[in-house]
């Protein structure tokens, strides 16, 4: 006689292969979420790299990630120490220390509107926002801790395992992909809603909310005399180095804040010596939560650095040409000017950008 198989195992055993494989297949062909990230409507469109596209996943798995003492060597710093939401995502010390307790050579950059920016750090030396992530975390005077061993912490984390996955697709965790992750999250911190930028699209004819329309009621005058100011080549002159909604411009400057550098700037990156003195300019937004200021952090009050531009510019070899009235101190403004500007400048604080819950420390 001939022997057949059990038909009933037979129909079992190829139902749980295909559901085994069905789940194999379904977990490798994971899709990620675009996310679409509300560009204002007075801003240019944001350059994303097509090798790091934004993903709800992966705009959430760098918000961990920029709030995760994992990523420094004695579990004590993430990037959020010297980036702190309630100071724009500076952290109002002159230069910041790291985990060995070595003070940092230059004063913390804030990190909003970095979509927009083509170099990073105060002399420019890197050109992407994933290139710079990848320097604290292995630098001795920030976080210290080689990229392997932070990449192995963060592997043996179940949690993370899951959600490298999730943005990525694919199984592993290295430092490119903690870096681009990250950098999604970071793309999405924009500041937009201050009262100067409701002054940005008046003047410009850019069409108002019905609060923007209400705040624009309430701008005093003061604050059009500092605007005015702030534009004037015979007023204060600030607006070669910052305006449009951004409020810097794509440069490096020598702003006269010495004779002979400590710090080269631009110089060391470059190796050019025309740029020695030279450093990026900042945007002027949130200026109440970023101090102190300037790239060694010696200014601790608005003041001080108004003070610097109406009466103490130091002319040196590669001083800014468009600082015109260098060769006087300044720009030489009185005491009523001096308020008008400090009110216009005030005019940048952007609140709901520092209270937007979706920068928060995920942790708390």
């Amino acid at each position: 006689m001939h022997s057949f198989p059990n038909m009933k195992a037979v129909l079992f055993f190829l139902l749980g292969s295909f559901i085994f494989f069905s789940c194999r297949k379904e977990q490798v062909e994971y899709i990620t979420t675009p996310y679409n990230l509300a560009i204002p409507s007075h801003f240019s469109q944001m350059n994303i790299p097509l090798d790091n596209p934004m993903t709800k996943e992966g705009v959430e798995l760098g918000r961990y990630l920029f709030y995760d003492t994992k990523l420094s060597g004695d579990n004590t710093m993430s990037c959020a120490s010297c980036h702190q939401l309630n100071s724009a995502f500076a952290d109002n010390v002159a230069k910041p220390f790291g985990i060995d307790g070595i003070a940092g050579t230059r004063n913390t950059m804030p990190l909003f509107n970095l979509g927009w920016d083509d170099f990073f750090t105060w002399d420019g030396r890197k050109s992407s926002l994933e290139e710079q992530i990848l320097e604290p975390v292995p630098n001795p005077i920030e976080m210290h801790i080689e990229w392997k061993d932070a990449v192995e912490k963060l592997q043996l984390d179940v949690y993370y395992r899951n959600e490298f996955f999730k943005a990525f697709g694919e199984e592993g965790i290295d430092s490119s992909k903690v870096a681009k992750a990250i950098a999604q999250f970071i793309r999405t911190i924009i500041s937009s809603s201050s009262t100067f930028d409701v002054m940005y699209k008046f003047e410009n004819g850019l069409s108002l909310s019905n609060l923007e329309n209400q705040t624009l009621q309430n701008i005093e005058p003061e604050t059009w005399a500092g605007y005015d100011l702030f534009k004037s080549l015979n007023g204060a002159d600030c607006f070669h180095c910052h305006n449009g909604p951004l409020m810097r411009v794509k440069k490096f400057s020598n702003n006269g804040l010495d004779l002979s550098f400590a710090d080269s700037g631009r110089a060391l990156a470059s190796m050019n010596p025309e740029d020695i003195g030279k450093f990026k300019v900042p945007s002027l937004r949130n200026l109440s939560a970023t101090g102190p200021y300037m790239h060694d952090g010696r200014f601790n009050t608005l003041d001080e650095v108004i003070e610097h531009y109406s009466s103490g510019v130091q002319q040196s070899s590669t001083i800014d040409p468009l600082i015109e009235y260098a060769n006087q101190g300044g720009v030489q403004l009185d005491t009523e000017e001096k308020q008008w500007l400090k009110k216009f400048l005030l005019s940048l604080n952007d609140t709901i950008f520092i209270n937007n819950p979706n920068f928060e420390d995920p942790f708390n």
